[in-house]
């Protein structure tokens, strides 16, 4: 919730009531959401994100669960929700339930806007991460591409790097000499590796034409507040290693293309990476080194990332004194391991005197976090014990069919389309509606859980939901 007076994102209050705010001059010094299963981590990024919205400034975030695809739609008001305002000490009539400007994204085209990119934009090592190569494998993966580039062979699809490892494998001997060894074996291994992402949908993936990186940092024509950008990988992240790589890929996008900005009051826009424990599984020195710089230096182009797990001590160190900005839920100490990992948590806050740290973080009930934010010098504030605020958007999943109305009637419907793929996008069967801004602000209105696709009614260009 955007803090109108101030423009500081508030993210919930003290027990006295206190706000706690995130400044957003200190958005891009990346922040770190943790805690268990069922302690509200999903609450903290949705409050994150409209506060960011509302600032104008645009966010990614990836939809493991189909939970996040609601805000498009306003919140509705209940008695959990009115108490919770009443414990961060917010006027009822200050709150509004509202829907967010809402672009959907899928990487196979199904539940969102299609995402493509050629093999040769992913690059020789996140290909090897995403095929799980081994360090061998990756040196043949890498001597690949370089022949490519050298004799200017096409490298956009998968079928382009089938034909380019059949070719490296049959002059093996002339390669060898020139790169260094060459072997049938590993050849074999990588093209087994490619037949396998292309029976999980790769080939989907990697097809022109390629994905605008301008396309994900847009404001709403309408208010100017940013677009949210979800990413819909519940099918997705069935193949976790893609999962994590592909938005590893992203990130990278963001670094390479765009101008530095040095400290701005504002992030340009605002990367959350979910179940981001599996950026760094098996994860090889070359891989660890080329994420560290990527998270150290996107700062500079105004970009913030915040990393969303169970466990702090899932990210490594390199990555996690990075993170200036934290909200941490509960953690359930049952283990020995598990207790030594609340006591290495509750050492990264700075200190506040009116509670101990190690055992508030066991103690924390749902909806209730430890917050330290960076102040306005850049420097770790004291831990402070607060409620977080309830979302102002629709908490839970939209229909198929409103899902399919909110993409036909996107600016970027047809955009990245391709020819050669017969299924096309969602909704590729259907008569093209002219380009609309996605739904607009509403005023609250009482709701049902379940949506009624028939509320939706197109208004002079704009979606409104009665």
């Amino acid at each position: 919730m955007l803090h109108q007076e101030s423009q500081r994102i508030w993210i919930g209050s003290c027990e006295d009531k206190t706000p706690v705010y995130l400044l957003p001059s200190m958005a891009n010094r990346h922040g770190l959401i943790a805690g268990a299963t069922g302690t509200g981590k999903t609450v903290s990024l949705k409050v994150l994100a409209e506060g960011f919205s509302d600032l104008g400034v645009p966010v990614f975030l990836s939809d493991i669960k189909s939970d996040l695809s609601g805000m498009v739609s306003p919140g509705t008001e209940t008695d959990a929700i009115n108490r919770r305002l009443d414990m961060c000490g917010v006027p009822k009539e200050q709150f509004q339930y509202t829907s967010y400007p809402t672009e959907y994204w899928d990487v196979y085209g199904e539940q969102g806007i299609p995402i493509r990119a050629t093999v040769e934009d992913m690059g020789p090592l996140l290909m090897s991460r995403m095929l799980n190569l081994n360090e061998t494998q990756s040196g043949v993966m890498n001597i690949a591409f370089r022949v490519a580039a050298r004799e200017d062979l096409p490298l956009e699809h998968l079928q382009d790097l089938k034909n380019l490892l059949i070719h490296v494998g049959e002059n093996a001997r002339e390669y060898t000499l020139e790169y260094g060894n060459v072997s049938a074996a590993s050849v074999g291994a990588i093209q087994r590796a490619v037949g396998v992402l292309e029976d999980q949908g790769g080939d989907v993936f990697f097809r022109e034409p390629a994905i605008d990186i301008n396309d994900w940092i847009q404001t709403d024509p309408a208010d100017g507040r940013g677009k949210i950008n979800i990413l819909c990988a519940d099918r997705l992240f069935n193949n976790p290693t893609m999962y994590s790589t592909f938005l590893l890929w992203m990130l990278t996008k963001l670094y390479e293309l765009l101008p530095e900005r040095g400290d701005a009051e504002k992030p340009k826009i605002v990367f959350f990476f979910d179940e981001a424990h599996l950026l760094f599984n098996n994860c090889s020195r070359p891989l660890m080194e080329k994420i560290e710089q990527v998270v150290r230096l996107v700062r500079s182009k105004g970009v913030g990332v915040y990393f969303i797990t169970q466990n702090p001590a899932d990210i490594p160190m390199t990555i996690l004194g990075q993170l200036g900005n934290r909200i941490q839920h509960a953690l359930r100490a049952y283990t020995p391991l598990d207790q030594k990992a609340v006591k290495v948590a509750a050492q990264t806050f700075r200190t506040n005197p009116s509670f101990d740290t190690e055992e508030a973080i066991t103690t924390l009930k749902t909806g209730e976090a430890l917050v330290s934010f960076l102040d306005e010098h850049g420097a770790p504030g004291v831990v402070e014990r607060a409620t977080i605020l309830p979302p102002q958007s629709f908490m839970g999943p939209i229909s198929e069919e409103i899902r399919r109305m909110i993409i036909s009637s996107s600016p970027l419907k047809g955009k990245y389309d391709d020819e050669s793929d017969p299924a096309g996008d969602p909704g590729a069967q259907e008569q093209p509606t002219p380009p609309v801004p996605p739904v607009p602000k509403v005023p609250s209105a009482p709701q049902v859980q379940e949506m009624d696709p028939q509320r939706f009614k197109l208004i002079n260009g704009q979606w409104y939901y009665f």
